[in-house]
């Protein structure tokens, strides 16, 4: 009896509990929906401000607030918060069981998201919205125009990728361009450099061949040695060369010489015999 006694008495604190924490809850709900309906008035007077103020306060009452939340989101895309609009529409729709209310957050983050012409992402909103209520008209309407803006979006990034190839390409090209000019500019800037070097050579030569040329363009070593050797061709020339079996005319003319020599010693020889013979005639006749 006693341990009965006991439990009777757990049963009905709990159920005193229990009946205490559903009354508090009951009341929260309340709190938050007087501040959603609140915040509603104020944005009906275009008072976004405060009408964001009291949909905070039904959230904080009530985390689980589906009306908070979504009114929230609402109010911050009439003021143009996009990002925080999405999050608190979101947040409704993760929150909800009801198929409804999940259709309306998705397709308003849907409308949101064209807004900030994030069409990819508009396109799988409206899905989800779809996937809750096909029968919406609207939804599929503004499903077909997320699709036309994606592919028009898809097109541009590949036109922009396009022109971003082609101009590295060009890049590229007016680089090898550049790189070549500068390697041909470089080689025939070597190239005068060597017909300079060639061309003082080719001058220094030159000149050094003109100082051994006389006023006719000849060299004049070439003339000298042939001067030299042309006084001794003419010398020779003007002796005129023995035949084989004949004399020369110096071995003539030194045999003329010795003759001559030796007619005269004869001759002076008779001569002086003739004076030895002759009698001498004086002045006086004796």
């Amino acid at each position: 009896m006693k341990y009965l006694a006991t439990l009777i008495v757990l049963l009905v604190s709990l159920s005193s509990f229990s009946q205490e924490e559903e009354k508090t809850q009951l009341l929260a709900l309340k709190k938050a929906n007087d501040f959603v309906y609140e915040g509603n008035n104020l944005v009906n007077e275009d008072d976004y401000v405060l009408a964001e103020m009291e949909y905070r306060k039904a959230i904080s009452e009530n985390p689980k607030s589906i009306a908070g939340a979504y009114n929230l989101g609402n109010a911050y895309y009439t003021k143009g918060s996009f990002d925080e609009a999405i999050f608190r529409l979101e947040q409704a729709a993760t929150t909800t069981t009801s198929k409804s209310e999940k259709h309306k957050a998705f397709h308003n983050i849907g409308t949101i998201l064209m807004k900030g012409k994030k069409c990819k992402e508009a396109v799988e909103a409206f899905k989800s919205a779809l996937r809750n209520n096909p029968a919406d008209d609207e939804t599929r309407y503004n499903l077909g125009l997320a699709k036309e803006c994606a592919k028009q979006q898809q097109d541009q990034e590949d036109q922009n990728k396009d022109d971003k190839e082609d101009k590295n390409e060009d890049q590229k090209d007016e680089k090898d361009n550049k790189d070549n000019k500068e390697d041909k500019e470089n080689k025939d800037k070597g190239d005068d450099e060597n017909k300079d070097d060639k061309k003082d050579e080719g001058d220094k030569d030159e000149k050094e061949g003109d100082d051994k040329k006389d006023d006719e363009g000849k060299p004049k070593d070439e003339k000298e040695d042939k001067g030299k050797d042309g006084d001794q061709d003419k010398k020779e020339q003007q002796q005129p060369k023995p035949q084989p079996g004949q004399m020369s005319p110096q071995q003539i003319k030194n045999l003329l010489e010795a003759m001559n020599n030796q007619e005269q010693a004869v001759q002076e020889k008779m001569n002086a015999e003739k004076v030895k013979g002759v009698k001498v005639k004086t002045d006086k006749d004796w």
